[in-house]
């Protein structure tokens, strides 16, 4: 599924970057995709995973973004995997403010489903 509420924290199952039903970009960050269109592709995976968490419970009720974790299709030599997911955590700051700080891991691996180059999951606090 999306996402499961479990009390009062959701979590999304990774999310890619997904637009009308396509992805934006296919490949590796680095090796015919950019970085800035990488950040891209993190920032569409964070607004789809928004849209999961959406599917269980009201968007309003979200009281702080917990964690975030990022998995970036990239070669082996790739070493700003932290500047992809700017994108992610850039746009979550943007929404929710103060509530928007989050943890955040960033993982290079060498292959992603579909071929896309950025894949995001949330975990998120809501009020009661």
């Amino acid at each position: 599924v999306p996402a499961v509420k479990a009390g009062r924290v959701v979590y999304t199952s990774g999310q890619l970057p997904m637009v009308n039903g396509e992805l934006m970009f296919v490949g590796q960050i680095g090796v015919g995709v950019s970085l800035e269109d990488g950040a891209a592709c993190a920032r569409q995976c964070a607004l789809n995973a928004l849209a999961a968490i959406g599917s269980v419970v009201d968007l309003n009720k979200i009281d702080q973004i917990v964690k975030v974790t990022g998995f970036i299709s990239s070669r082996h030599d790739f070493t700003t995997h932290s500047a992809v997911m700017n994108g992610a955590s850039d746009l979550l700051l943007e929404i929710f403010g103060d509530a928007g700080k989050h943890a955040r891991t960033s993982i290079g691996v060498s292959s992603l489903p579909l071929g896309a180059p950025v894949e995001v999951e949330l975990l998120v606090r809501i009020a009661d």
